[in-house]
């Protein structure tokens, strides 16, 4: 039964009138004066605003001075340790900057940085100018966070050496590897090892050239000094950022569907351009094959020569992967465990109904059904616009009239949404009470309940969770948890993002439709969630009553993994009623647990997960057989884990009889995407795991739940 609608309170007018702190008439920034004011009002707007600020003072500013240097050179290999000292007068004064003074720290660092950079330039054409001896047993250490800067030129120049011969020892074995393969076709010319040698060293010469050249033409002070801002909300809490004129554009252009890419967000960290997030029903979605933290290493346009992207901004590299409708484009891709992946891709415009929920049947002994919700939307705008818990309410009656016994909730991978629509989605699951609370920066606690008594489904539910799935997903595990309504599986936790954030636009607005103003906005963390037992879902995320192994399990991406993160804690919890299943829950775990300890699959996903984690941390061999041999043992444990999460025996899933005309229709394309998606469903080790559980609530009765709260 679909429950009734919840009016969402439209945060945004909160700021109205209060945060346009400065009025101008020039460009996107650029001027000290320009870059003074987006300083002091960040500052301003952080300080009264923030759910819980960090004091502006000098201990803040010694780690803003630390975290901004290793920003702009994270691989300590610009600046001199005598740069850094010379830079320490202003430790302890960002601060003062922040509230007003006048600022020195960033246009002192650009001088420096400026001057550095040049000197960085003249001289690794010459490191390229000879043959590199890759028999020597030398090593590199690839995460600058364990590197110091170097104490004189010297030194920087040492780390520069190794650093091109590692990117040269790269493409020399991917040379080789490709003569391997090819040496036996008639076309092929064999080159000797030496001329492959040459040829890596030419093919990392273009590459620095590039990387130079960019930064000699658009990474300018502008940039720096959005990476200085960035550095600043960033510190507050991970969610806290900061997004220029450029970027916030950038933004929106992907939210509108308006043109022809893959459908992957992107971000600039480190120097490398990373998969920020995925488009649900997008081409990169889609392949599966392209995952959020992977590294965009080259971009090909079909079968030309691909262009690198090391070292370029975002928007290049928007550029050279965006193209016109039905091309291809070809992105090597460097996974986080190490290994290379080239994934071909066909650019399309985003098919905006395929982002919504969707269900299919697993039809064998017992019909159960399966429902895969990719984020908590809302359209507002429109009367009759999409909205998550409608959809899904539609989608549960749709598996009724199916007859089936039980129901799979998918929230694996979504990373949350409007919170409204997570109090209506609980509500369809049980009969009233509250869903989650949420405090404010003053301390003070709200309850949001559903006070609908119809229930659209009571029959056994298992959700699915995983590491990537956040915010508005953890309140509706934690509530069905909470409840006792259902079975919650996954990873060990999910991602523990238990914080909400608005837009705050900066200086005059440039669009009353798009809400763009000249100097970007800030996105502010205002509020927490609360479980109704009082816990927090921030850092600690969800913890599942069934686990299961994951390739991801042991990669530092959650939110317990960045030191800036806020704290867990719990206020007091709410009064509740628990549901009355009629399944034994303990069993059913008991059961669970059995097969996942019987099954080799899960076991050798776990043993090669934690294996594959311990790579990120090593220190990387320059010696040619070592690093083939390395490269050889990673490849083929990837390859593995690919296979391992596939079913041998497919899941017999299909299609909702109230979907056939929606999926097999005149668009041929669309009803293609809908059957490869019931195909990839057939082989989900995982969701195969949840369709057991579902059989043993319905065959493991419990001796009686008593109502608590």
């Amino acid at each position: 039964m679909l429950k009734r609608k919840v009016l969402p309170v439209v945060l945004v007018v909160l700021f109205s009138g209060v945060f346009w702190a400065f009025q101008s008439h020039g460009g996107n920034g650029g001027s000290i004066t320009t870059q003074q004011k987006i300083l002091t009002t960040l500052g301003t707007i952080i300080e009264q605003n923030h759910y819980n600020p960090k004091a502006i003072n000098d201990n803040f500013s010694q780690q803003i001075f630390k975290k901004f240097l290793e920003s702009i050179d994270p691989d300590k290999n610009i600046f001199l340790q005598a740069d850094v000292n010379s830079l320490k007068k202003y430790e302890t004064s960002i601060d003062d900057e922040i509230h007003g003074a006048t600022m020195q720290f960033v246009p002192a660092v650009d001088a420096l940085y400026s001057k550095r950079m040049q000197e960085v330039m003249s001289f690794y054409k010459e490191l390229l100018a000879r043959p590199f001896d890759f028999n020597a047993n030398e090593e590199i250490v690839i995460d600058g966070k364990k590197l110091n800067f170097a104490a004189n030129e010297s030194q920087r120049k040492e780390v520069w050496k190794k650093k091109i011969k590692f990117l040269t020892l790269e493409r020399y074995t991917d040379l080789l590897d490709q003569r391997e393969k090819n040496k036996d076709k008639k076309d092929f010319v064999v080159k000797t090892n030496a001329e492959l040698e040459k040829e890596a060293r030419e093919k990392v010469g273009k590459i620095m050239d590039k990387n130079f050249e960019r930064i000699r033409l658009k990474f300018n002070a502008d940039d720096r000094f959005n990476i200085f801002i960035n550095t600043i909300t960033s510190y507050m809490d991970p969610h806290s950022d900061y997004f220029p004129p450029v970027e916030k554009r950038m933004f929106d252009e992907q939210m509108s569907g308006k043109f022809y890419g893959i459908g992957a967000s992107l971000k600039e960290e480190e120097g490398n351009i990373k998969v920020a997030s995925l488009l649900t029903g997008s081409p990169a979605w889609k392949s599966g094959e392209i995952q959020v933290g992977d590294i965009v290493m080259k971009v090909g346009q079909g079968k030309d020569e691909p262009a690198e992207l090391t070292g370029l901004a975002v928007e290049d590299a928007v550029k050279i992967i965006r193209g016109n409708k039905g091309t291809e484009v070809r992105l090597t891709l460097k996974k986080p465990d190490g290994s290379l992946k080239l994934v071909p891709i066909i650019r399309d415009e985003i098919v905006q109904d395929e982002v919504y929920v969707r269900s299919a049947i697993v039809n064998g002994k017992q019909k159960i059904g399966y429902i895969f919700l990719p984020d908590f939307y809302a359209d507002y705008e429109k009367p009759d616009g999409h909205r998550c818990s409608s959809d899904v309410a539609k989608e549960i009656q749709k598996l009724k009239a199916e007859g089936v016994d039980g129901i799979v909730m998918d929230l694996r991978n979504n990373g949350g949404g409007y919170l409204p629509e997570v109090v209506e989605m609980v509500g369809l699951f049980i009969q009233d009470g509250p869903i989650v609370q949420v405090k404010d920066r003053e301390g003070k606690a709200t309850v949001l309940r559903d006070n609908d008594k119809s229930v659209a489904y009571t029959g056994p539910l298992t959700v699915l969770i995983n590491e990537f799935s956040a915010s508005a997903s953890e309140i509706f595990a934690a509530a069905i948890q909470d409840y006792g309504r259902g079975v919650i599986i996954g990873s060990t936790s999910s991602y523990g993002k238990g914080t909400v954030q608005r837009n705050i636009p900066f200086g005059r607005p440039l669009d009353l439709f798009t809400g763009r103003t000249e100097f970007g906005a800030i996105k502010l963390t205002l509020q927490k969630f609360y479980r109704i037992n009082g816990g927090s879902t921030q850092l600690r995320g969800v913890t599942p009553d069934i686990v299961l192994p994951d390739e991801y399990e042991y990669l530092k991406f959650r939110e317990k993994d960045n030191e800036n993160a806020l704290p867990w804690d719990e206020i007091e919890k709410t009064t509740f009623n628990k549901w009355q299943g009629d399944w034994n829950v303990n069993e059913v775990k008991a059961k669970s647990a059995e097969r996942i300890k019987n099954n080799v699959n899960f076991n050798l996903i776990n043993s090669n997960a934690l294996w594959l984690s311990k790579q990120n941390d090593k220190i990387y061999s320059l010696n040619l057989d070592k690093y083939k041999t390395e490269q050889k043992a990673l490849r083929a444990t990837v390859k593995q884990n690919d296979s391992l999460a596939k079913l041998t025996v497919e899941l017999p899933f299909e299609g909702l009889k109230a979907d056939e005309a929606k999926y097999n229709n005149v668009d041929k394309d669309k009803g293609e995407r809908y059957k490869n998606w019931l195909k990839n469903l057939k082989t989900d080790i995982y969701i195969n795991e949840a369709a057991n559980v579902i059989k043993d609530m319905t065959t493991t009765k419990s001796s009686g739940l008593v109502k608590s709260s």
